[in-house]
């Protein structure tokens, strides 16, 4: 069987991991910062305090999603390793039971019983962690968890996505900021979901609505808080 030629193919998931840190923080770093930028602006700040504004969220918000992302994957990433660990005590400790436990396993998914014995004893055999972290954790080399790569792609798709909204508020004059600031950021947030659905492999309408109706939403919300407490002060 050693000359058996691997048929190689691209799935999707191989692009999870990354992918979900890319369009969250790009996402996040539109809609953080051209809703900043349009509270302040209605509540009637100058020109030059929106660009500070915006300069400070931009990196504000680069470091935060970094260091949320890093948290979050590598507290994924304890928990795995503390499985894997605990699995392999058990692997030194009883494999006869381990060998029936994965045997098990593929009898559900519909071997039958002298099969999976065989399966489960030859795949012990050439990696039995490999195994059981696969079929009974679920923990895979694509799905693992990668803090540092999570962090900055987090980071710089939240400086990439928030450069957007922060150049648009630099080139426009001041009695059309709001608008510019609003149409701009929409329609980079729909384009940005549907760029993500088709990468994804998901319908890229419902991408792009989905995400530009929650980004609207964003803005006009804190657009509507910047004016009332702008108008009150």
């Amino acid at each position: 069987m050693t000359g058996l030629r691997r048929h190689r193919e691209h799935h999707r998931t191989d692009r999870i991991g990354w992918l979900r840190a890319a369009v969250l923080g790009a996402n996040d770093g539109i809609v953080s910062t051209a809703s900043l930028v349009l509270g302040v602006a209605a509540a009637g700040a100058s020109h030059d305090n929106l660009l500070l504004t915006g300069v400070a969220g931009l990196v504000a918000g680069a470091m935060a999603m970094a260091a949320g992302e890093y948290v979050s994957v590598h507290s994924q990433a304890d928990t795995e390793n503390a499985d894997l660990a605990r699995e392999r005590t058990e692997l030194e400790q009883n494999p006869p039971a381990e060998r029936r436990e994965l045997a098990a396993i593929y009898v559900a998914r519909g071997l039958e019983p002298s099969l999976a014995e065989q399966v489960a004893e030859q795949l012990m055999a050439h990696d039995a962690l490999g195994a059981h972290a696969r079929d009974e954790l679920g923990i895979s080399a694509t799905l693992s968890a990668r803090p540092i790569q999570a962090a900055l792609a987090s980071a710089a798709s939240f400086a990439v996505g928030a450069a957007l909204p922060l150049a648009v508020t630099a080139l426009t004059p001041e009695h059309v900021l709001i608008p510019w600031v609003s149409g701009a950021s929409l329609a980079s947030l729909a384009m940005l979901g549907a760029i993500a659905a088709r990468v994804g492999g998901a319908s890229m309408l419902i991408g792009a609505w989905r995400v530009t109706f929650w980004g609207a939403l964003a803005m006009a919300i804190t657009a509507g808080v910047g004016s009332v407490f702008g108008g009150s002060v």
